[in-house]
C-alpha cells in the first residue's frame, strides 16, 4: 500500500505538467491568431459623380493607392455619371485595370446612371454591379469640337467599340451586346444588364453588395484569381484632397464661366484704377482658373464671338449717346454667347440659362458704368500741373507793359501780355513757359 500512493502522486504530477504545456501552447496559438481575428476587414469607396474629366483619373488613382496603403480588401467605385471626355475615361480605366487590389464598379443610388463614358467604367471593374432603378449604356462617341465627317465618325466609333469589346472579353462579359451601346446607343436597366450578362450583381445598397461579394472568386485583368472576403467589412470613403476638390469644382463650365467673368472684371478695374493691386491680382488668378477649365471643354466659336461682340457694344455704349440701346444689345449678346460657348451633347457640360443671365446683367451694368467714368475722367479738364494752369484767371499786381507780376491760383507769377494791362485788371492764363506765364486781359463786355 505504501507504493500506491507514491505511484499515484507521480502520475498526477506528470499529467499536470503535460496539461500546463498544452495550455501554454494553446495560449500562444491564440495570442498569435488574435490580430487576425480582431482586425476588421476594410473596404474603401470612392465617388465618381458628375462629368468624367481629367481629374477623375487622379481621384480614382489616389483612392486605389490609399486603399492599398491601408490594406483594404477592395475598392468600390460608386458611379453616377452622364459620361464625359474620352481621354479622361481611358486614363481612369487604366487606373482601374492596373489596380493591385480588386475594384468593384457600382452604379448607385437608385435613379442614378452610368451612361456613355460611365458605361466603359462600369465594364472595367473586376465586379460590375448596379442598384435597382439605375441604367447604363448609350455609349456612342460624340465629337468634342464641332461635327465629325463620316470617315472620322466611323474611325472613332470602331475604335471605341474595339476598346469596349476588349474590356468585356477580358472580364468575361457579353462583349457583343456591349458593343451595341456604342454603335446603336442602346441603354439597359439594371435587370436587363444582369440577365444579359453585362454586369455581375444587382444590390439595393452597399451592405447588400458586400454580403453578395463575400466569398466570390474574381479573375483579375492580369489573369490571376482572388477570393473576396467582405463579411463584416468596415467601409471608409476616400476624401478628396483640397486640390482635387478645387479642380473638380471648376471643371463645371458654369463655375468656370463665373470665374472667368469675375476675373476679367477684376483685371479691367485694375487697368482703369492703377495702383489698387488687389483687383488685378485676384482677377488674374480667377481668370487663369476659368481659362484652364474651359480649355478642356468643347468650345463653340460662335459663342466666343458673341462674347467679344458684347464687350465691343459695352465700349460703344460708353462712348456714344445710345441711351442704353447698345448696352441692352451687349447684355443679350453676352447671354447668347454664354449659352452657346460650350458645344456639348451633354446638358451637364453646358452653361445654364440662369447662370448666363445672372452673370450678363450685373456684368453689363458694371462694365458700362466703369467705362463711362473712365471716359468722363479723360475728357475732364486737367486741374493739376502745367496743363492745369491754362485758362486760370487772376489779377495783375503791376502794370504789364508787356511784363510784370500777376496773382493766379493763390500764387505770385512773372507774366507777360501782348496787350498792355493796368495793375488790378483781371487776366487769363493762355500759356506757360517754365515759371513765366503768358496772359491776356479779360475785357469787360457788359457795356458791349
Amino acid at each position: 500500500m505504501s507504493d500506491r500512493p507514491a505511484a499515484s502522486g507521480g502520475g498526477a504530477k506528470v499529467y499536470s505538467e503535460v496539461s500546463l504545456r498544452k495550455n501554454a501552447v494553446l495560449a500562444v496559438a491564440l495570442a498569435l491568431a488574435a490580430p487576425a481575428f480582431s482586425a476588421a476587414v476594410k473596404v474603401m469607396a470612392v465617388d465618381v459623380d458628375g462629368m468624367v474629366h481629367p481629374v477623375t483619373a487622379e481621384i480614382v488613382g489616389s483612392a486605389i493607392a490609399r486603399a492599398k496603403q491601408e490594406n483594404a480588401s477592395l475598392l468600390i467605385v460608386r458611379l453616377n455619371t452622364p459620361g464625359g471626355l474620352m481621354d479622361a475615361m481611358r486614363k481612369t480605366i487604366e487606373e482601374i485595370v492596373s489596380s493591385p487590389i480588386p475594384v468593384v464598379t457600382y452604379v448607385e443610388p437608385s435613379g442614378g446612371r452610368a451612361a456613355s463614358a460611365g458605361f466603359f467604367l462600369l465594364e472595367a471593374g473586376d465586379v460590375a454591379a448596379m442598384a435597382p432603378g439605375t441604367n447604363t449604356g448609350a455609349a456612342h462617341p460624340v465629337a468634342e469640337f464641332g461635327e465629325m465627317d463620316s470617315l472620322m465618325k466611323e474611325k472613332v466609333e470602331n475604335d471605341a467599340a474595339a476598346y469596349l469589346r476588349s474590356i468585356c472579353s477580358k472580364r468575361g462579359r457579353n462583349s457583343e451586346l456591349a458593343e451595341t451601346a456604342v454603335r446603336a446607343s442602346k441603354s439597359f436597366t439594371e435587370r436587363e444588364a444582369l440577365d444579359q450578362h453585362l454586369i455581375d450583381l444587382v444590390a439595393p445598397n452597399e451592405q447588400a453588395l458586400l454580403a453578395k461579394l463575400d466569398g466570390l472568386t474574381v479573375t483579375r485583368f492580369n489573369g490571376s484569381s482572388t477570393t473576396l472576403r467582405t463579411a463584416g467589412a468596415e467601409m471608409e470613403v476616400y476624401q478628396r484632397s483640397p486640390r482635387q476638390r478645387i479642380v473638380a469644382a471648376i471643371a463645371d463650365p458654369n463655375i468656370a464661366l463665373i470665374l472667368l467673368v469675375i476675373g476679367a472684371l477684376g483685371i479691367y478695374v485694375e487697368f482703369t484704377h492703377p495702383g489698387l493691386v488687389a483687383p488685378g491680382v485676384l482677377g488674374t488668378i480667377l481668370a487663369l482658373l476659368g481659362l484652364s477649365a474651359i480649355s478642356v471643354l468643347p468650345i463653340n466659336w460662335l459663342g466666343a464671338a458673341l462674347l467679344a461682340l458684347a464687350l465691343a457694344l459695352f465700349v460703344l455704349e460708353a462712348k456714344l449717346a445710345a441711351h442704353g440701346a447698345l448696352a441692352a444689345g451687349g447684355a443679350a449678346s453676352m447671354i447668347l454667347g454664354a449659352i452657346l460657348l460650350i458645344d456639348s451633347p451633354f446638358p451637364e457640360m453646358r452653361i445654364h440659362w440662369s447662370t448666363a443671365v445672372a452673370l450678363a446683367l450685373p456684368f453689363s451694368a458694371i462694365t458700362v458704368l466703369l467705362l463711362t467714368l473712365a471716359l468722363r475722367a479723360r475728357r475732364a479738364k486737367v486741374e493739376t500741373g502745367r496743363e492745369g494752369m491754362i485758362g486760370e484767371t487772376g489779377s495783375a499786381i503791376t502794370d504789364l507793359a508787356p511784363a510784370g507780376k500777376v496773382f493766379v491760383h493763390g500764387e505770385y507769377w512773372d507774366a507777360a501780355s501782348l496787350e498792355p494791362v493796368p495793375a488790378g485788371a483781371s487776366v487769363r492764363v493762355t500759356a506757360i513757359d517754365r515759371l513765366k506765364l503768358t496772359v491776356e486781359p479779360i475785357s469787360d463786355r457788359k457795356g458791349g
